[in-house]
């Protein structure tokens, strides 16, 4: 049934779907969610279905790419999402990755990212990719940094308040 289009150690990745919706709300609304990435506004399963069609789904359909499910191998449980996103503020994609704070700490996040840059490179020729990240979290730094990724500079988005983390 579920369509893997890549695979670690640990981990399946696919498209988020519409039946999505119970796992994304859980994800969103976590506290570590709202502080490191923001508040998306989705609040119950409708609002999970309309977030994954605005964020995930319209980006596959005009990209190619976008945002992917991690599974985790040994329980065939979502654990979170990783891949990349196309801002308009960017001229180049970004990579993003969110895990349930039950997994946190455990490489998964380093492991995704790892896996989604060479997919990004050998299958999607891509071969610049960006990252930011709230200057508090000290974690994601961490996995950025694992990934080859150096701080550039302090950067002021729009839709996002105070200054984010550029990583090249």
């Amino acid at each position: 049934m579920d369509h893997y289009f890549l695979t670690t150690e640990r981990l399946n990745f696919r498209a988020v779907c519409l039946e999505d919706a119970a796992f994304i709300l859980k994800l969103v609304n976590q506290a570590s969610f709202k502080t490191n990435i923001g508040d998306k506004g989705v609040t119950d399963l409708f609002s999970a279905q309309e977030h994954i069609h605005t964020s995930y789904l319209s980006q596959y359909e005009k990209l190619g790419f976008g945002l992917y499910l991690l599974v985790e191998k040994s329980t065939a449980q979502p654990i979170g999402v990783c891949g990349l996103v196309k801002r308009d503020f960017f001229d180049f994609p970004d990579i993003g990755y969110a895990l349930l704070e039950t997994v946190a700490g455990k490489g998964y996040a380093t492991e995704a990212a790892k896996a989604v840059l060479a997919y990004a490179k050998k299958e999607l020729s891509i071969d610049k990719v960006l990252a930011i990240t709230s200057p508090d979290n000290i974690g994601s730094q961490r996995v950025l940094e694992k990934l080859g990724l150096t701080f550039q500079q302090h950067v002021y988005l729009p839709g996002y308040r105070g200054a984010s983390c550029l990583y090249e």
